[in-house]
């Protein structure tokens, strides 16, 4: 047991119906010209219009890098660096998904430390300085990246996605505007909602979390459940909306400080070589991986079972845990989630990647901060499993 732990944040939190107005006076605060990091969809929804508008009246200019068009990258890093250097810009502002502000997070870094993104993966090469000054803005209830010091990187060299963690990856500001999720079509809801989940039960049974990361992922698990079909069967949902980027932000609080575990080490491999967004793989692994999980961690299950259903408060923890998983793979069932075979995976492909996805998975280190740690043919097994996993409750194995 550790004598302590950590807790960090963003210097800034903004969260709230129309807080993206506040995106002016935080840029002032740090920056006179901004590089504006985004993709081709918030281009065409006019949202990089309307922060550019906003940054004006605070007399803050701005290029824009707006190239990330898929999981995030070394050659997004790449490119947007140069445009960086080469417009001598003082501030970095992503507007996205966790793609683009993952994006950002790289280029904030690299830019005061020098090196290719890469080198400071498991602290080979540590950020000494601190980043150019970053303002995160969410456009989906999904990744919590707004408010963690991660990014995942994929080196495109060796179809690996790098997990790389330092403090000095912590964007300065994270404003967290529901209205912006508004636009975000059914099946982005449901991805990036399950995201959002698995943030916050993996903080939760995590063996690095503690009594400041249960708070936020407690309370993140409880509005994501309560939320995420609302605001999936009905996108004009304010208060459905505002609920899930409220709880992806804390899921992203607290995974941060207390880590991820068996279903982001296991996503990563499979993003990296089947391009399967971030939200989807951890989306179809999630109840595989609850499922087994469960007997290591079944008094926290239990807790995620009441939110799904309140009478579970009146069984045995070992009955509410089973509901939490049922539940987990109804949700996914109703949110249109596919397994990897209705995905469009080959499975002889599928299945000659397998070893090294299950080796990418070990490397990453996230898969011993499960609570019940898998071996390297555990994990194995497991994919063989999710590749063609039924969600229906009536085949559940608990």
């Amino acid at each position: 047991m550790r004598d302590y732990a950590l807790f960090q944040t963003p210097q800034t939190i903004s969260y709230g119906c129309n807080a993206f107005q506040t995106v002016g006076k935080e840029a002032a605060l740090r920056g006179r010209k901004a590089l504006v990091i985004s993709d081709k969809i918030m281009e065409s929804l006019g949202n990089i219009e309307k922060l550019q508008h906003e940054l004006l009246k605070e007399e803050i200019v701005s290029v824009v890098y707006s190239g990330v068009n898929s999981e995030p990258n070394d050659g997004y890093v790449e490119e947007a660096l140069h445009l960086l250097q080469e417009e001598k810009c003082d501030l970095v502002i992503s507007l996205g998904g966790g793609s683009c502000i993952d994006t950002a997070k790289a280029v904030a870094v690299v830019a005061t430390n020098g090196g290719y993104i890469g080198d400071y993966m498991g602290r080979k090469k540590v950020a000494g300085n601190p980043s150019i000054p970053h303002i995160a803005i969410p456009t989906t209830a999904g990744t919590g990246s707004e408010a963690t010091d991660v990014t995942v990187i994929t080196n495109t060299a060796n179809d690996v996605k790098m997990m790389i963690k330092q403090p000095a990856f912590m964007p300065d500001v994270a404003i967290v505007d529901p209205l912006f999720t508004l636009s975000s079509p059914k099946a982005v809801t449901a991805a990036t909602g399950i995201d959002a989940l698995s943030h916050a039960v993996e903080a939760y049974i995590s063996k690095r979390s503690h009594p400041m990361t249960d708070v936020l992922a407690l309370s993140a698990m409880e509005l994501i459940v309560k939320h995420l079909k609302e605001a999936y069967e009905d996108g004009n949902n304010i208060e459905a909306r505002e609920g899930m980027a409220l709880g992806a932000l804390q899921a992203g609080m607290a995974f941060t400080n207390s880590s991820v575990c068996l279903v982001h080490g296991m996503s990563r491999p499979i993003g990296a070589l089947f391009h399967v967004p971030h939200g989807i793989s951890n989306a179809m692994l999630l109840p595989a991986v609850l499922e087994f999980s469960y007997e290591a961690c079944t008094d926290r299950l239990a807790v995620l079972g009441t939110y799904f259903d309140p009478t579970a408060k009146t069984l045995s923890n070992n009955e509410a845990a089973k509901i939490a998983v049922r539940s987990v793979k109804k949700l996914c069932l109703d949110l249109n989630i596919p397994n990897l075979k209705n995905w469009g995976i080959d499975q002889h492909d599928f299945e000659n990647a397998i070893e090294k996805m299950a080796t990418d998975a070990l490397a990453s280190g996230s898969p011993q901060n499960n609570p019940r740690v898998p071996s390297k043919e555990e994990i194995k097994e497991l994919y063989k499993v999710c590749y063609n996993y039924d969600f229906s409750t009536e085949n559940s194995s608990l």
